[in-house]
């Protein structure tokens, strides 16, 4: 019987160091701690403690290395836009730690249970600015080790993607079949021509979230906080409104691949400030057009998190891979037809 992998964020050795420096750090700040510093998570790819102090709820965040990154681009993105960033108190980039001060509530509190997405509005209109102003940063953040998925890089990205076939878990339980397979191969032109042609609208590349749904949305005091930026990369910016758009689905109880009459406002409102860039009619194809690069940008990002993971919890992720090249396989359908 195989016991499951430890997790390294439970490992004693490690939390007495975690907890040594935000103890140092809050009294460096002239914060006092109050109480047990608590682990609401931990994933293979980072973990969250909760630090209850005399300034309110703190909350430290670690990172895996392979995204150890985080922690200096979160640090530069509050520099520039410390309005829509966490109000950070320490940062150690090397170990890729951060303690922050809370960003209130999540913004799922005030959508899911009421099957409400207007809380979305400002929110994804500000999402929009700030992804503008970004895009003027990118040789910046790429310089941190953000993942480069620029259209330029993402056709040869696609082939060694496909390259790895033991990732694909050809015709396994979850896996692709082998005429999935086939017919991903047989569109290596394809999505090349895809991205040749959404770059051709002139959209500036920027920083795509990676993860950008309501749970990664924090509201206090009509402020908005952006965080969780550990699947980020540099690429066309249209992509994070995968992830968007999959957690609408999730919070109304909808089908796959949905789009309600909601949704299409809601992209209207995203889509408004980048009219400086194109026309409405050219910004909607621009965004059709990246519904399969979206799908090929997440499963770059899955495949570089479960390459690096080992026996049972490489198995309980494994399949996301083959399961989003399924969902560019439907968006390249929906765009050829």
């Amino acid at each position: 019987m195989t016991s499951e992998p430890k997790l390294r964020w439970h490992d004693p050795d490690w939390q007495r160091q975690a907890h040594d420096w935000i103890r140092a750090e809050a009294k460096r700040n002239s914060i006092q701690i109050t109480g047990e510093i608590e682990q609401n998570h931990a994933y293979a790819w980072s973990t969250v403690m909760r630090v209850p102090s005399s300034e309110g709820a703190l909350f430290f965040k670690a990172t895996a290395p392979e995204t150890v990154y985080e922690s200096a681009l979160t640090q530069m993105l509050a520099d520039w836009y410390p309005d829509w960033m966490p109000k950070l108190i320490a940062v150690d980039t090397v170990r890729g730690w951060m303690l922050m001060r809370d960003g209130g509530e999540q913004l799922r509190a005030s959508i899911r249970p009421t099957q409400d997405i207007k809380p979305w509005k400002p929110v994804i209109v500000e999402f929009a600015k700030l992804q503008i102003g970004l895009a003027e940063h990118v040789s910046e953040i790429l310089a941190l080790g953000i993942p480069d998925h620029r259209l330029a890089a993402l056709p040869a990205l696609y082939k060694t993607l496909l390259a790895d076939e033991a990732s694909l878990m050809i015709d396994q339980e979850k896996g692709l079949t082998s005429s999935d397979f086939q017919q991903l191969q047989d569109l290596t032109p394809r999505f090349g021509q895809i991205c040749a042609d959404l770059a051709a609208f002139g959209i500036p590349e920027s920083l795509n979230h990676g993860d950008f749904h309501d749970g990664n949305i924090l509201l206090k005091d009509g402020r908005v906080t952006f965080f969780d930026w550990g699947d980020a990369s540099v690429t066309h910016p249209f992509t994070s409104l995968r992830t968007f758009f999959v957690s609408i689905e999730i919070a109304l109880e909808l089908e796959d691949y949905s789009f309600t009459p909601e949704m299409s406002a809601l992209l209207d409102r995203y889509l408004e400030p980048w009219r400086k860039f194109a026309s409405k009619g050219a910004l909607l194809t621009a965004y059709r057009l990246s519904k399969p690069v979206a799908s090929i940008v997440k499963a770059l990002a899955w495949h570089q998190t479960i390459s690096r993971l080992e026996g049972s919890l490489r198995e309980e992720y494994a399949w996301i891979v083959p399961e989003v090249l399924r969902e560019f396989l439907y968006h390249e359908k929906m765009l050829a037809g």
